[in-house]
């Protein structure tokens, strides 16, 4: 106890200037990056949160000033369920999405496979048909299409003219799949075909497995696409409301309650709501296959 008294206090010096400015230098970064984040989710988020009150406001409410809603009239959805045709246009959208996704990530796992792994004479004339497809707008080969789905196959008033065309491949998810598969090293293809497998059950057995992420991605931009597209069904299905989707309905329940924005704002979060909820649960496939970040250990 008297070492302990007896030895001396050992006093730390005050920092330098040089370590004080270093300190508030390193603090302002710290506010001024994370003010930035703050700022970017409030300019993102407060949209979706202004939509989200006002679907739960009353009519009156709703067409005032108000910013949170005196009560909360959840009945607002119930009221939107019962809009006629409201269901149709969900079963038509899920129909759409979920179909459309399957076809097009079947159609374009093979041609990717054979654009990355496969060597053969016209591969990159290949590849670039495929990007040149990628900068073809829609717009351009509309009257064609219309004329070919409409007047040809008499598949107007319903979304078979989208459909189809997937079960043939798209040209962006054969180029990101292709991106994603050339980051699988050529040796686990090798080493399969030795031990026996044909192409097929290569591509079924080894590499799938390995593409998981990158097919997600494909499965995520796919199911995006056909659930928010209005472009299309109001080309092809405008004539039937029976074919009609969630995005083209849309308009139709806006202009039907063009003053009831109580409404119009519940019909809205229930579009947003399915595609949000998608992405929060499988974001982590998502950002893996779009980073391509390739064969994991």
């Amino acid at each position: 106890m008297t070492q302990v008294l007896d030895k001396p206090l050992e006093l730390k010096a005050p920092p330098s200037p040089a370590e004080r400015t270093a300190r508030r230098r390193s603090l302002l970064e710290w506010i001024a990056v994370h003010s930035l984040g703050i700022a970017a989710a409030l300019f993102f988020t407060l949209p979706f949160v202004f939509v989200l009150l006002t679907s739960l406001m009353s009519d009156s409410q709703a067409l005032s000033r108000d910013l949170i809603p005196h009560t909360w009239e959840w009945d607002n959805y119930r009221k939107v369920f019962d809009t006629p045709g409201f269901l149709t246009w969900w079963r038509n959208t899920l129909f759409y999405a979920f179909l459309g996704t399957a076809l097009t990530v079947i159609s374009s796992i093979p041609v990717a496979y054979a654009l990355a792994k496969f060597r053969f004479r016209g591969r990159n004339l290949a590849l670039m048909l495929v990007i040149s497809m990628m900068m073809l707008p829609p717009q351009v080969i509309i009257i064609p299409m219309y004329l070919f789905w409409a007047k040809q196959l008499d598949l107007s008033g319903s979304l078979w003219p989208l459909i189809i065309p997937m079960a043939f491949g798209d040209a962006f998810s054969i180029f990101l799949l292709r991106q994603f598969l050339t980051t699988i090293p050529d040796e686990y293809v090798d080493a399969a075909k030795v031990d026996g497998c044909g192409d097929l059950r290569t591509l079924l057995k080894v590499v799938l497995p390995m593409a998981k992420p990158g097919i997600a991605a494909v499965a995520l931009f796919q199911f995006f696409y056909a659930w928010n597209d209005y472009f299309g069904p109001q080309i092809y299905a405008s004539e039937n409301p029976g074919a009609w989707t969630l995005s083209y309905g849309l308009e139709s329940f806006k202009g039907a309650h063009h003053t009831d924005w109580n409404l119009t704002m519940a019909a809205t979060v229930l579009v947003m709501a399915p595609v949000i909820l998608v992405f929060f649960f499988a974001q982590k496939a998502f950002v893996e296959g779009v980073t391509l970040t390739g064969v994991k250990g």
